[in-house]
C-alpha cells in the first residue's frame, strides 16, 4: 500500500503533466505565432499568487478516431478564479496547444461552470478565447454545450460584468459566446472571429477571402462594430481588461469603486471657452472637451473606431466612475445614425445595469436623414436610444454645448427622457428643428413673394434665433436647470453627480420591456 508521501508525489506529478498542456513543441509554436499560452495569460492577468484553478482533471469524452487513447490536458481550457487589483474575478483561458483549443463537451462544461460560479458569487467573469472551434469528433456533445453556454451568458447578463478577449481564432458557433457578453477585445494580427471561415465562404458563396478580411480586428473594430477595442498584443489586451475592470462594480447590487481623485473637483476649465466654438457651423473634437472635464483627463473609450459621430466610454469625476455619451461634431456634424444609435443604446444599458451614472454631452443637429437611413430603419434603431435613456434609472446629467435639435435633442437625454440635471452653456441652441428649416416653413409665402428673398430670410432667421434658439428660452420653460460658464462645466457636473448618488427611481413592475431591437 502506498504511503501518503507517495500519493502526494503522484498527485504533484499528475498536476505538473496536465499543466504542461500540449507540450514544449506546441508551446513553442504558440509563442512563434505571437501569442502567450493559456496559463501565461492567467499568470499575467491575476495578482501574483492569487489564481486558484478548478477542474484541472476534467477529461474529454471522445472515443472515436483514437481519442479514447489520447490525453487532452485539462480538455484544452484552464478555469479558475483569482484577484485583479484585489478584486475577485473568475476566468477561463482556452489552451490552443491542446488540439487547437477545440471545444468539446467537458471543455464546454468547464466554461459554463465558470460563468455559473461568477454569477453565484457576484463577481466579473473574463473569457480568454483561443480556439479552432467545435471538436467535430464529439458532435452533439460540443453542440449541446454551446447551447448550455449561451443560456448561461444570457442568464448572467446584467448580473455580473462579462468580458470576452479574442486572443486567437474564434470560429463557428463559438463566436456567439463573446457576442452574448458585455465587451469584446481583440488583438492585432493574431485574433479573428467569424461564423464561417474562408474555405466555407468560398465553397458556399464563391467568394475568396482571408481571415483578416473576413473577421479580423480591423473589420470588427471599424466596420461591423462587433469588437469594442483593439489591442496591440496579448499583454496589452490583458492590461486594458484590468483597466476596464477598475471602473466596474463586481455585480449589479454594488456601486462602482471610487478612487482618490488626485484632481480638484472645483478645478476650472478655461480652455473650454476656446475649444467649443461660438459659431454653430464650426467643427471641433469632443474628445478635447471630455479631456478637460474628467479626472486627470483619463478616458477609457469603447468602440473608438466605430460610429465615430458618437463617443462613449468610461471616466471618473471626483474619483467616481461614470459613463460618458457625447456627440462628436467632427464626424457627420454629430448626427445620430443607425450605427451610432446601436452603439449608444448598448453602452447606456450596460451603465444602467451596473449603477454607473451617465454624463451626456449634447451637440446634435438631429438624426441623420435620407433614403438610405430610412430604408435601413433609422426609426427603429434611433428608438433604441430613446428606450435606453428612458429605461435608465441611474443618475443622468446632460450638458448642452451647442446644437440640440428635434429628436436628436430628446435622444441624447433631455429632461423629457429623464435627465436629472440639464445644463447649457451660452452657445446652446435648443429647438424643435433646425432654424433654417423652421423659417422656410413658417415664412414660405412671405419668402416666395419677397423682392429680396435672401435678405428677408436672414431677417426672419435673426428674429427666430433671438426669440427661440437660445438657452434662455429653454431655461425659461424649465427644460434647462442652469446656464453656466463653460469653464465651470466640470464643477457643475460633479456637484450634480454628488447630489444624485442616492437617487431613488424604480421602473414599473413587469417582466421586461420590449426594446425596438
Amino acid at each position: 500500500m502506498s504511503t501518503m508521501d507517495e500519493k502526494v508525489s503522484e498527485l504533484l506529478a499528475r498536476k505538473q503533466k496536465l499543466k504542461a498542456g500540449g507540450g514544449p513543441k506546441a508551446v513553442e509554436k504558440q509563442h512563434a505565432s505571437g501569442k502567450m499560452t493559456a496559463r501565461e495569460r492567467l499568470d499575467y492577468f491575476f495578482d501574483p499568487g492569487t489564481f486558484v484553478e478548478f477542474d484541472l482533471f476534467a477529461r474529454h469524452i471522445g472515443t472515436d478516431y483514437g481519442l479514447d487513447k489520447a490525453e487532452l490536458p485539462a480538455d484544452g481550457v484552464v478555469t479558475g478564479h483569482g484577484k485583479v487589483a484585489g478584486q475577485d474575478v473568475f476566468a477561463y483561458s482556452e489552451d490552443f496547444t491542446v488540439v487547437a483549443g477545440t471545444y468539446g463537451e467537458r471543455h464546454g462544461k468547464k466554461i459554463s461552470k465558470t460563468v455559473d460560479m461568477a454569477r453565484k458569487m457576484g463577481v466579473p467573469v473574463v473569457g480568454m478565447n483561443d480556439s479552432g472551434g467545435a471538436r467535430v469528433t464529439e458532435e452533439m456533445g460540443a453542440l449541446s454545450e454551446y447551447g448550455q453556454l449561451f443560456f448561461r451568458h444570457v442568464r448572467t447578463s446584467g448580473v455580473v460584468p462579462q468580458i470576452a478577449l479574442i486572443l486567437g481564432p474564434v470560429a463557428g458557433g463559438q463566436a456567439y459566446s463573446p457576442a452574448l457578453m458585455d465587451f469584446i477585445f481583440m488583438v492585432e494580427k493574431t485574433s479573428y472571429m467569424f461564423i464561417a471561415g474562408p474555405p466555407l465562404v468560398e465553397a458556399v458563396v464563391f467568394t475568396k477571402t482571408t481571415n483578416e478580411e473576413l473577421g479580423g480586428p480591423a473589420v470588427h473594430g471599424a466596420v461591423s462594430g462587433v469588437s469594442d477595442l483593439t489591442a496591440t498584443d496579448d499583454k496589452d489586451c490583458l492590461d486594458r481588461t484590468k483597466a476596464l475592470l477598475s471602473y466596474l462594480p463586481p455585480n449589479c447590487n454594488q456601486q462602482p469603486p471610487r478612487r482618490e481623485p488626485g484632481d480638484d473637483p472645483q478645478r476650472p476649465c478655461p480652455e473650454l471657452r476656446k475649444i467649443i466654438p461660438a459659431e454653430p457651423r464650426r467643427s471641433y473634437d469632443i474628445h478635447d472637451v471630455i479631456a478637460q472635464i474628467v479626472d486627470n483627463g483619463e478616458f477609457f473609450e469603447i468602440k473608438k473606431e466605430y460610429a465615430l459621430n458618437l463617443v462613449v466610454g468610461f471616466a471618473r469625476l471626483h474619483g467616481r466612475p461614470v459613463g460618458v455619451v457625447a456627440n462628436n461634431p467632427l464626424v457627420k456634424a454629430g448626427c445620430l445614425d443607425i450605427n451610432a444609435s446601436d452603439k449608444g443604446a448598448r453602452f447606456i444599458r450596460f451603465c444602467d445595469a451596473f449603477n454607473i451614472p451617465l454624463i451626456n454631452l449634447q451637440d446634435i443637429p438631429g438624426f441623420l436623414i435620407g433614403n438610405e437611413m430610412e430604408h435601413k430603419g433609422i426609426i427603429r434603431h434611433g428608438a433604441k436610444m430613446l428606450f435606453a435613456y428612458a429605461e435608465a434609472t441611474v443618475p443622468k446629467i446632460t450638458t448642452i454645448l451647442r446644437k440640440a435639435y428635434a429628436g436628436g435633442y430628446l435622444a441624447m437625454c433631455s429632461k423629457d427622457l429623464g435627465a436629472d440635471f440639464v445644463f447649457s452653456i451660452p452657445t446652446a441652441e435648443v429647438c424643435l428643428m433646425g432654424p433654417e428649416g423652421a423659417v422656410n416653413i413658417l415664412f414660405r409665402k412671405e419668402l416666395s413673394a419677397a423682392k429680396d428673398p435672401q435678405a428677408t430670410r436672414q431677417q426672419r432667421l435673426g428674429e427666430f434665433f433671438d426669440k427661440y434658439v437660445n438657452p434662455y428660452y429653454s431655461a425659461a420653460l424649465q427644460h434647462v436647470d442652469d446656464i453656466i460658464d463653460p469653464q465651470d462645466m466640470r464643477s457643475s457636473i460633479i456637484r450634480a453627480l454628488e447630489v444624485s448618488l442616492n437617487k431613488q427611481d424604480e421602473l414599473p413592475r413587469k417582466k421586461h420591456g420590449n426594446m425596438p431591437l
